[in-house]
C-alpha cells in the first residue's frame, strides 16, 4: 500500500556481524511508467527481470531486459492487485505474485497467485491458481497496536513451499519478524509459524520489505533501506537458526524489492521517494 516514507541520511550500526568491503553498484533507471515497484524476479536464460507494483496500480507484471527497458506488460486477467508486495518464481520458471500487502493487519483476503510460464508469452494472461491463508495466531482484525505482525512485503517458493517474511507495524517496533510457511498448492490453507528473529530496534533502517533464496539454496537475503541481513549456513527451512551477517549498502533510499540474480550476486530495487531511487543495483556478496 501506498506508505509514508522518512528519508534519512544517517546509517545505522547494528550489533552483529557486518560486511561493506563491497558498493552497491547502479546499474540503470526503471521505466518511468513503474513508480511503485514492490517486488522483482529474475530469469538468467534471458536477463529478464519480472516486477510489479503494489496497491493502487494495475494488476499486471512487467518484464524488463537487461538494459532497463520494458519489453512486455502482462495483465492477469484474473486477479485483483489489492496489494501486491512481491513476486517470486520456482524452478520450473512460473511465477507467483504475493497480493499479501496487509499495512493495517485487518485483510482477510490474503493470497498469492500462480502465473504459469507458458502465460508469460502473453498480453492477457490467466492465472492458473490462487492460495488463499490466513496466520493462526492472529485473533483480531486488526489486532492491538503492539501486536501488528501480520503484514508481508517478502517470500520465496522453494521445494514447494512458500515463505513469507512478516514486516512488523508494531507500536514499539523491536525488529520482531516472523517467518511463515505455505504450501504451494491451490485452495484454502493456514500459514504455520516456523520461526522468529530480530533485526534492530530502529523502523527505518530495519523493518523488512522483501526476500530472496539464491539458487542453490545455500543462503537467504532479507532487505531493508540501508542493508541486507544474510542468513547462510542452516539446515532445511530453519533459515533464521543459520548464521546472520548484516550487510551495509551505505546507501538510503525505499528499497522494495530484491533477487538473487546467482549464488553471489544480489538485485535491489528501490522506489523513486523525493527525487531519490527508481533503479536498480546490483550488490555482489564476499565470498
Amino acid at each position: 500500500m501506498k506508505k509514508s516514507f522518512l528519508v534519512a541520511v544517517s546509517i545505522v550500526l547494528l550489533a552483529c556481524q557486518q560486511q561493506s568491503d563491497t558498493e552497491l553498484k547502479e546499474l540503470y533507471s526503471l521505466p518511468k511508467k513503474l513508480k511503485e515497484v514492490s517486488g522483482i524476479t529474475y530469469f538468467t536464460e534471458t536477463s529478464t527481470l519480472y516486477t510489479l507494483e503494489d496497491s493502487g496500480n494495475k494488476n499486471a507484471i512487467y518484464a524488463i531486459n537487461s538494459q532497463g527497458k520494458l519489453d512486455k506488460t502482462i495483465t492477469i486477467s484474473n486477479a485483483t492487485n489489492v496489494d501486491w508486495e512481491d513476486i517470486t518464481k520456482d524452478k520450473a520458471g512460473n511465477i507467483y505474485i504475493g497480493d499479501f500487502g496487509n499495512n493495517d493487519n485487518e485483510r482477510k483476503d490474503l493470497c498469492i497467485y500462480k502465473v504459469a510460464k507458458n502465460q508469460l508469452n502473453a498480453d492477457l494472461a490467466k492465472a492458473e491458481y490462487k492460495i488463499s491463508f490466513s496466520y493462526p495466531e492472529q485473533k483480531e482484525f486488526p489486532p492491538k497496536k503492539k501486536e501488528m505482525f501480520y503484514d508481508v512485503e517478502g517470500f520465496f517458493e522453494q521445494n514447494g513451499y512458500f515463505y513469507l517474511f512478516t514486516k512488523n507495524r508494531s507500536k514499539g517496533f523491536d525488529g520482531t519478524a516472523f517467518i511463515y510457511k505455505i504450501k504451494n498448492a491451490a485452495g484454502t490453507q493456514k500459514a504455520v509459524k516456523i520461526g522468529e528473529f530480530k533485526t534492530c530496534s530502529n523502523y527505518n533502517h530495519c523493518v523488512l520489505t522483501s526476500a530472496t533464496i539464491s539458487p542453490d539454496g545455500k543462503k537467504v537475503a532479507l532487505l531493508s533501506h540501508d542493508k541486507v541481513l544474510l542468513f547462510k549456513d542452516f539446515k532445511g527451512d530453519l533459515f533464521h537458526k543459520g548464521t546472520h551477517t548484516e550487510l551495509n549498502l551505505n546507501h538510503f533510499s525505499q528499497k522494495e524489492a530484491i533477487v538473487f540474480k546467482d549464488n553471489n550476486t544480489l538485485l535491489i530495487a528501490d522506489e523513486k521517494t523525493n527525487k531519490i531511487g527508481g533503479k536498480i543495483y546490483e550488490f555482489t556478496l564476499s565470498r
